[in-house]
């Protein structure tokens, strides 16, 4: 029997300080007004959003989420809570080539410059051809429905050019994505 306490001194320390953040990006995000500041800034805000629940993803509970959620939730949504998210951090983390969410592309030779086989071309390996996802959400801050498509690239060769927009969109995508983090991290929030 493990008898290690969870969370111990150095986790407390890493969920305060990560939670917190993302949770002020999750409230900056969902305001409407946030949608009128210029692509680059809205680029910076949701690069760290994804950084941040990438990080949040490596607590060991959290990974226990998201097995219940393979288990427990439509098909699909626990590896776009973990793989997909993961995906979209890993492309703005490895190639910080661009000044907005329209403008991310990659290719596979560019995936693959240094090295086959790393988690973004396993991604691609895998999902490339999968069927779309169609998901709707409720806002009930403004009394709406939003429908969302996550697309994943038909094929994935040296020819593939891959557009982040083309997979998730960035608006509905983003709200989408940050929803879906926030009720993965809901699961494990108390009071500290």
């Amino acid at each position: 029997m493990n008898n290690t306490i969870r969370p111990n001194k150095a986790e407390l320390e890493f969920l305060q300080i990560a939670f917190n953040r993302f949770y002020n990006l999750y409230e900056e995000v969902i305001e409407e007004s946030f949608w009128d500041n210029t692509p680059y800034y809205r680029f910076s805000k949701i690069n760290n959003v994804f950084s941040v629940y990438a990080e949040i993803l490596q607590y060991e509970p959290i990974k226990l989420v998201i097995k219940t959620i393979k288990r427990q939730r439509p098909p699909m949504e626990a590896e776009i809570a973990s793989d997909l998210f993961k995906l979209i951090r890993n492309i703005m983390s490895h190639f910080p080539f661009f000044d907005s969410w329209e403008e991310v592309n990659v290719t596979q030779n560019l995936i693959n410059w240094d090295k086959e086989g790393k988690s973004i071309d396993k991604f691609f390996t895998k999902y490339a051809g999968a069927s779309e996802i169609k998901y709707r959400m409720w806002d009930a801050k403004n009394k709406k429905m939003t429908y969302l498509n996550i697309k994943f690239p038909n094929t994935y060769n040296q020819s593939s050019i891959i557009y982040l927009r083309d997979i998730l969109s960035e608006k509905e995508g983003v709200l989408f994505s940050i929803a879906l983090m926030k009720n993965v991290l809901d699961t494990k929030v108390s009071p500290l």
